[in-house]
């Protein structure tokens, strides 16, 4: 397996069937642009196109300093359970640490066991403590 940050929009838009949605270049390139926002793509040996992904955005806060928000980790069905899951999120780990963030953080939709396994084979840790308040904008 090979782990390497996006840098174009076309690797992003071969990487369209992990999202949930279509990717629309316009919102890929000013993704890839943006500072402090990060996407990583895993490719199976062989295989032309990304079996996973994860991206992450840096936070920052006067009082706290920065942060990485693991904001989505997607792995191809026939790849999960093989590790590329952990491998990704350990590489965006390492790239937070690089950066000088004092921590990562991701919430997860209750009952969503398959990424709760790959956070926690990563070295993550639930502390029980989160309640997701939402405000919807459309």
């Amino acid at each position: 397996m090979e782990i390497r940050p996006a840098t174009t929009v076309a690797e992003v838009t071969a990487a369209e069937h992990l999202f949930d949605h279509p990717v629309r270049p316009e919102w890929a390139e000013r993704f890839l642009t943006a500072a402090g926002h990060h996407l990583f793509l895993a490719y199976e040996d062989g295989e032309p196109t990304p079996v996973g992904f994860v991206s992450g955005v840096e936070t920052i806060h006067p009082d706290k300093g920065t942060e990485m928000f693991l904001y989505e980790l997607a792995v191809a069905e026939p790849y999960r359970r093989g590790g590329i899951g952990r491998a990704l999120v350990r590489r965006l780990a390492a790239l937070g640490r690089e950066r000088g963030c004092y921590g990562m953080w991701v919430l997860v939709d209750t009952g969503n066991d398959i990424a709760l396994a790959a956070y926690r084979s990563a070295g993550g840790k639930d502390d029980g403590t989160c309640t997701v308040v939402t405000w919807d904008f459309t």
